[in-house]
């Protein structure tokens, strides 16, 4: 009787709590600018398995009782608690936070006391070496263990100012014009990669400009969907073309290339054998590196099916198999080792790929999708570091039917270049996840483009008709130009095209007049340029040809298409058309290149507000917003 008694109370307790328990709505801003703040972590201070993220305008929903406290977290600024009390709005505005700097040095472990110190230092001494005149430094005081019996102290220093100069990015000279009579034929690999456009993203929201290198301006146009139409025959996408006026100068038009890929739903999708491999190196060790990148990946193995297949690999000091091969229907265990995942030591990149490609071998599925998911800064400083040993290793492994896509994440020491070459040559893609809500957008709502094949090496050649077109450049995709020849070698290798990805390119095209005629003829000693009938009709700009395999295949499949000489005014053009021309115009900004004509922030901004169409995302919102913010800067 007495335990029918203490039942029915607890359940009383709990039907109680439950009872209280109501729904808390809020919006997060900037305490400086009144900017809505998408990603902020909220969680319940005493039950942090609790909680949500703001969405794209900063708002946020949780379940909270009347005692509970609100927490409200973001990379850069304070943490800042709430008690929730007899509330159903709370608005939050968050502070920047000058004070606290990422730690990106793990020295020891145990338990910890820390004191920080801002301002500037004559001399600092790490690990007995004297350095000098380094401001902004703080000391991380603490106990850790140099062996099972002796306990001793130890000071460990960092330097977020000389990390920021520590990031790589392969150096990019902007395509210049091509004369036609000269060069007719322009070729180039597809890249689906949007890395550079969040990474953008990150250096406006910290407030400063990116670096000009960082800028690639077709990730920036390839990050956005556009409304082409699925594929109706038997390859694997469509191909859509515009040709009207180009914003930035009158003179002169804008082609649009466009590539549909086919979308396949998730049921149809073939079964995966992933495998994780995870940086836990000492430099993970920031709130926007490790922290977010396990946030990131249990996002991913919500969406694995029973037939799917997890392994984690983890590289620091050395590199180790934390998760054997796992069924996807068992997310606990899943979700539990990436919960035991911590940070230490220095980085041995080039042990974690060989292991994680030995694992992807050993669990190979045959007619499955074998990939490696790499997440990490990218800074290897143990084994092979140079980017030619790392794009060997990759290009022998790809043969094998194991593609590797890469997630960048962090400040600092990040590494662009290397991992822009990992995913180039492993057959993969490469994102940069700057917060939850880029997680979400890579892992959750493109899950079939980021980790699904459905065609490889796609190539594309245009050759421009001369009797219309005097010059030409190709709006971005400067590190995949490829020689002429290249479009029919097999052996070369080229971009991959995910499942209903689409891939965008941009050609600003100068017409011919009288005077360019005449100023052709003669200038060759041992040639002469004589332009066809077909030429000299004057009705088709370009032919388009494209060259593609198929995620299993070793031989490529070709594909050929007229475009016609139809020039419009860039306002009548579609919205794919338009924001694509906004995305390149800011690009060009951002570079502040010598090829922008009049392009403005006013200009790329009504670009992009009249053609931002139903946006149920938000992406687009947001890049307008970030127009306006780079305008600002």
């Amino acid at each position: 009787m007495k335990k029918n008694v203490f039942l029915i109370s607890i359940l009383a307790l709990l039907i109680n709590c439950n009872l209280s328990a109501r729904t808390i709505k809020g919006t997060v801003t900037g305490a400086e600018d009144g900017l809505s703040i998408p990603g902020v972590s909220v969680v319940l201070k005493h039950n942090s398995s609790v909680g949500t993220t703001t969405d794209i305008d900063g708002r946020y929903s949780i379940a909270a009782n009347t005692n509970d406290i609100l927490v409200f977290s973001f990379i850069g600024m304070k943490t800042k608690e709430v008690k929730v009390q007899e509330l159903d709005v709370i608005d939050v505005a968050l502070e920047t936070d000058v004070l606290e700097m990422d730690e990106v040095i793990v020295v020891a472990y145990g338990t910890q006391q820390k004191t920080s110190y801002t301002g500037s230092v004559v001399q600092v001494k790490m690990n007995n070496v004297l350095q000098g005149a380094v401001s902004g430094v703080s000391v991380r005081k603490g106990w850790g263990r140099r062996n099972k019996k002796e306990i001793v102290a130890y000071d460990s220093y960092y330097m977020p100012e000389a990390e920021i100069n520590r990031e790589g990015y392969a150096s990019l000279s902007e395509n210049g014009y091509k004369n036609t009579i000269k060069a007719p034929l322009s070729t180039f690999s597809i890249d689906v990669d949007a890395a550079s456009y969040s990474n953008m993203r990150r250096f406006l929201n910290d407030g400063q400009k990116p670096p000009t290198d960082a800028v690639r301006i077709e990730e920036m146009i390839n990050y956005f969907n556009y409304d082409y139409p699925q594929p109706i025959n038997d390859h694997p996408f469509s191909i859509n073309q515009e040709l009207a006026t180009c914003p930035w100068n009158n003179d002169n038009l804008l082609l649009h290339i466009g590539l549909q890929g086919e979308k396949i739903e998730m049921d149809n999708l073939p079964a995966s054998n992933i495998v994780f491999l995870l940086d836990v190196s000492g430099s993970m060790d920031s709130p926007d590196k490790l922290p977010l990148l396990k946030k990131a990946l249990k996002l991913l193995v919500q969406q694995l099916r029973a037939e799917d297949r997890v392994a984690i690999v983890v590289y620091a000091g050395s590199s180790g198999l934390v998760l054997p091969s796992t069924s996807g229907n068992k997310k606990e265990r899943i979700l539990n080792s990436l919960n035991r995942l911590s940070a230490g030591g220095s980085t041995a990149g080039a042990a974690g790929l060989k292991l994680a490609y030995q694992v992807a071998s050993e669990n190979y599925i045959e007619n499955g999708n074998n990939r490696i998911v790499l997440a990490t800064d990218g800074d290897f400083n143990v084994g092979l570091s140079s980017n030619s040993e790392m794009e060997d290793l990759i290009k022998k492994e790809r043969e094998k039917g194991i593609f590797i896509s890469v997630l960048g994440f962090g400040t600092g020491n990040y590494m662009d270049d290397k991992m822009e070459i990992i995913a180039d040559k492993g057959n993969g893609n490469y994102a940069y996840i700057d917060n939850i809500m880029e997680a979400k957008k890579v892992l959750v709502n493109e899950f079939g483009g980021t980790l699904f094949t459905i065609a490889k090496d796609v190539k594309i050649q245009i050759e421009f008709n001369p009797a219309i077109v005097e010059s030409y450049r190709l709006v971005g995709y400067e590190n995949r130009l490829l020689n002429d020849e290249d479009f029919e070698d097999d052996k070369k290798d080229a971009g991959e095209l995910g499942s209903g990805h689409t891939v965008t390119a941009l050609y600003e095209i100068k017409l011919v007049g009288d005077k360019t005629l005449k100023s052709n003829k003669g200038k060759l000693k041992y040639q002469t340029s004589i332009l066809n009938t077909l030429a000299k009709a004057g009705d088709e700009v370009a032919t388009v040809k494209f060259r593609y395999k198929k995620p299993k295949g070793t031989k490529s499949i070709l594909l050929e298409k007229v475009i016609p000489y139809q020039s419009s005014a860039s306002e009548e053009m579609s919205d794919n058309f338009r924001f694509s021309a906004a995305v390149a115009g800011f690009g060009m900004l951002l570079r502040d290149s010598e090829y922008k004509g009049d392009a403005t922030y006013k200009l790329v901004t009504r670009l992009a507000q009249g053609s931002k169409g139903e946006d149920q995302e938000g992406y687009r919102s947001e890049f307008i917003q970030l127009i306006k913010l780079s305008e600002h800067l």
